[in-house]
């Protein structure tokens, strides 16, 4: 489907309500705070938004496997945790790492890394009193999530937060084992945080032009998990590719996003400057196709290789620039 053709059934835009969702997402707002809910609520009598929401799930995408998905990652969520050991241990900066590395070599998840918590990631009226915040990525295989926005697109994208459920709890589960207190949180419900800005501080990457993290591992192709704690961990530091400087003078998601959701600038939003998508033009199309998902396969760094070349390319005209400086 092309952008030119697609036009929202009636039944789902009726059901819209009158607050624009780029509203409740603070564009245009220049004081930093706390996003509000505004999709994904953890109950659709949340948001405002929640009659879309449940219209989502009316939508048939013609695939078993969905169902299947949802069931493997429901009965992940509802297992206990481990049980909190009654004395805390320290937990050393080669301790972490040894867990780290078995885990990424046993594909408990593909990236990770921490951050200190800053209270206005929380969502507006939440509190949350841990000082930590562990951050995992799951990578979607490309072939599968190339297929977006047909429904193995939107399969596989159920697939990896499947993963990330699991990967959540396991490390959820390590730490509560050393005596610490964790709680994992996953997607695609909104939770109590917005992870991105945690991703970002955790040297996850940098945000892109179609509102989604790169990095030069994985392009844009995963998905996040989180997990809370108040184990002193060893923090990660935030980096920079160039990948901002890049989607500044690339358009490919921005020309390929089927409801033109993608603009060409970035915008204020919440007291930062930043990429965003515009909800109410990306909402109805994602809705009618059980998700999207088109913008992360198509981004250049999400193919198989890719990233890695156009980060160190990026590198080195960079630090020919910083020599021709006076």
């Amino acid at each position: 489907m092309t952008r030119s053709t697609f036009k929202p059934r009636p039944e789902q835009m009726a059901l819209y309500p009158d607050v624009s969702g780029n509203t409740i997402n603070g564009l245009g707002d220049a004081e930093r705070r706390q996003p509000s809910y505004v999709y994904w609520g953890n109950s659709p009598d949340d948001v405002a938004h929640g009659d879309v929401q449940r219209w989502f799930y009316t939508v048939d995408p013609g695939l078993d496997g969905y169902g299947v998905e949802r069931a493997r990652r429901a009965a992940i969520i509802d297992a206990p945790l481990t049980p909190l050991a009654e004395t805390p241990r320290a937990v050393t900066e080669a301790d972490f790492a040894s867990f780290t590395q078995a885990g990424l070599e046993a594909g408990d998840f593909d990236k990770i890394g921490v951050a200190a918590f800053d209270p206005v990631w929380a969502f507006e009226g939440v509190e949350i009193g841990f000082k930590h915040v562990v951050v995992m990525g799951f990578h979607h295989d490309f072939e599968e999530i190339s297929k977006a926005p047909a429904p193995e697109g939107g399969l596989e994208v159920m697939r990896q937060y499947r993963r990330a459920a699991q990967g959540a709890i396991t490390v959820a589960n390590w730490l509560r084992a050393q005596g610490w207190e964790a709680e994992p949180l996953t997607g695609p419900m909104s939770g109590k945080m917005t992870m991105i800005p945690a991703a970002l501080a955790s040297g996850f990457g940098e945000l892109g032009k179609h509102g989604s993290l790169i990095t030069p591992e994985f392009g844009s192709s995963f998905r996040l998990s989180a997990v809370l704690t108040d184990c002193p961990l060893p923090l990660s530091a935030p980096v920079d590719h160039g990948i901002d400087d890049f989607c500044l003078n690339c358009r490919v998601c921005e020309d390929a996003c089927p409801p033109e959701a993608i603009a060409p600038n970035k915008q204020l939003v919440r007291g930062e400057v930043k990429w965003y998508v515009d909800f109410d033009k990306c909402l109805p199309f994602f809705n009618e196709h059980q998700g999207c998902a088109v913008c992360l396969a198509v981004c250049p760094w999400s193919r198989p290789g890719v990233g890695p070349r156009l980060a160190d390319k990026l590198e080195r005209r960079r630090s020919r620039k910083a020599l021709e400086q006076p």
